[in-house]
């Protein structure tokens, strides 16, 4: 049986170091970094990838990589890991239903980029 492990501690999420402190998105909106006053986002709602069919057995990491509007919705989920094709497609479209209190900069809604590992584990 295929378990499934999200590690998003306090958002505990890996950032994009090569990110200058604001870019722009398609959308128009700047994406920054979070550190240097700005604030993480906060997951709200999140929800787990669907289980693939049975006799599944494979275990690692997919790395989600996403902009988190200043509106607090996954913008631009990629995989930056992958793990294998069916894992990687339901992390990104579990992920695609996430929401977050948004990332925090001058007392203002921002949007920032980061990376999301979810792990499965064969048990």
């Amino acid at each position: 049986m295929l378990f499934l492990k999200l590690f998003v501690p306090a958002i505990f999420l890996a950032l994009l170091c090569t990110l200058p402190a604001a870019a722009q998105t398609g959308g128009g909106e700047d994406v920054y970094k979070i550190g240097n006053g700005v604030t993480a986002p906060r997951v709200t709602h999140q929800v787990a990838p669907d289980h693939p069919s049975e006799g599944f057995r494979v275990a690692g990491t997919v790395l989600i990589g996403l902009i988190v509007s200043s509106k607090g919705e996954p913008t631009d989920i990629h995989v930056v890991h992958s793990l294998e094709k069916e894992l990687d497609r339901a992390a990104m479209e579990a992920v695609k239903q996430w929401r977050f209190d948004p990332a925090i900069k001058d007392g203002k809604p921002v949007a920032v980029r980061l990376n999301i590992e979810i792990r499965f584990h064969d048990m």
